[in-house]
């Protein structure tokens, strides 16, 4: 990749913090070991070292959107902070190459004791904008933040939502080359956030590069052409942003992917629970041979439930992957548990494509739940989810299903298969457009 393509490059960047578990161990640090030293002795260290980055290194390309993902105390706002440039790293370098803007911590660089329009101006400063540069913007940073009279009152007396609407008006009506974005936006309202992503869209499209950091894996999906997966200091992994979202869903709910599909489910004679059939033998590759299953499904649990097989229903037709706006539809799966469970979950999601949750509920928090039913070892129970009212606009959908244990109030995953199944909506009746199709009805009558 040629250096003219590179916004962001990090190589082999690295963060130590020394920890200090009483105060005079920091003061015994600054002094003893210069003594032994003196002496001739091997010097004492008094603290802890705490590496928040080990060897990080990764490129972004110009006009990126990238995101990056991990728990509290990953490591997420310490990169930021060293590429921004606020934060000296102890090893490794960092090349930005273009204007940086960056939205950290809320309400960082301004100063409480100014008033917005100042702390405008302060800010457009710091990052190298003259004063005619910033009068020229002014009028569309007042306009974005769209804080009122409150411009011109010190900072100090702004709610949250004040000061974010501000920090990000400035950071992005300045069109940088790079923006930097650290959970800011966590605290603005749904009608703020909007205009937010209106803005990045904006700004992307006129070649500004991204990094943006967030616990909203949806975020990550839709936003972020790909994303880096931070824990304990580390690149965990980089990719495309939906692989990246399921593998730091792993870590939150600890438990790792198991890479064989299925342990021994050449069981013959089962019986299906609420159901007298009996099924001489479970297929290995029934669920992945059913219409509308999608390959690329991310599959995680400790696998003490197994999902082996599903069944999608409408109108009559069984394992279809067309529905009906309008038309109830039935998905049903089949589960088989290894040991007994006393209180499982069974889930179901819809998405679309891009990753935007649409619809998710399960057995515990359906309108007639809780159901909790308690299975044994070796049993297999069919589960069935009934959209009486599907309103699904036309186009492609993926649906998600899983089966988890309730223990005290915390949820284990024992089979999740996220993205699992592809199903196709089309819409007969009506020419509406959208996501859902809520059956609009038109009157138009004369004013009196």
């Amino acid at each position: 990749m040629s250096s003219d393509d590179i916004a962001i490059r990090v190589s082999n960047l690295s963060k130590c913090y020394h920890i200090y578990d009483r105060s005079q161990d920091r003061l015994k640090q600054y002094i003893i070991p210069r003594l032994q030293r003196l002496v001739g002795r091997q010097p004492k260290n008094y603290f802890r070292e705490f590496w928040a980055l080990k060897e990080v290194s990764f490129e972004v390309k110009k006009g990126e959107t990238v995101g990056i993902i991990g728990r509290n105390g990953s490591g997420k706002s310490t990169l930021l902070q060293i590429i921004c440039g606020t934060l000296s790293p102890t090893s490794g370098t960092v090349e930005a190459n273009g204007r940086i803007a960056a939205l950290l911590e809320l309400g960082s660089g301004f100063n409480p004791e100014f008033t917005g329009r100042e702390n405008v101006y302060m800010n457009g400063a710091v990052i190298g904008l003259s004063k005619d540069e910033i009068d020229a913007r002014f009028d569309d940073i007042e306009a974005f933040a769209d804080i009122g009279n409150f411009i011109d009152q010190p900072v100090k007396m702004y709610s949250s939502g004040m000061v974010v609407r501000l920090a990000f008006a400035v950071s992005a009506c300045i069109e940088p080359d790079i923006l930097i974005v650290d959970e800011a936006l966590a605290v603005g309202d749904t009608k703020f956030q909007t205009k937010c992503f209106r803005r990045f869209e904006e700004l992307v499209a006129r070649g500004t590069t991204i990094l943006f950091v967030t616990h909203s894996t949806e975020q990550v999906v839709r936003h972020c052409h790909w994303a880096i997966f931070l824990d304990k200091g580390q690149i965990v992994m980089r990719g495309h942003s939906r692989d990246i979202v399921n593998a730091y869903l792993d870590m939150l709910f600890g438990v790792e992917r198991v890479k064989q599909p299925y342990s021994d489910l050449q069981i013959k004679n089962l019986q299906i629970a609420g159901n007298t059939q009996s099924i001489s033998r479970i297929e290995t590759d029934k669920f992945e041979n059913r219409a509308g299953y999608n390959p690329y499904e991310y599959r995680w649990g400790n696998r003490e439930a197994e999902i082996f097989d599903f069944c999608v229903s409408t109108g009559g037709s069984l394992n279809t992957t067309r529905i009906e706006t309008g038309q109830p539809v039935v998905i049903t799966m089949w589960v088989k548990f290894h040991r007994r469970v006393e209180f499982p979950i069974y889930g179901l999601t819809i998405k679309t494509p891009d990753g935007v949750t649409l619809f998710g509920s399960n057995s515990r928090d359906f309108d007639n739940g809780p159901l909790f039913l308690p299975v044994d070892q070796g049993a297999v129970y069919k589960i069935s989810f009934t959209l009486r009212d599907q309103r699904l606009g036309a186009g492609e959908y993926l649906l998600s299903v899983g089966v988890a244990e309730d223990r005290a109030g915390e949820i284990f995953p024992l089979d999740r298969r996220y993205d699992a199944i592809c199903l196709h909506v089309i819409n007969r009746s009506s020419r509406s457009f959208g996501l859902a199709d809520f059956s609009m009805n038109v009157e138009v009558t004369v004013a009196s």
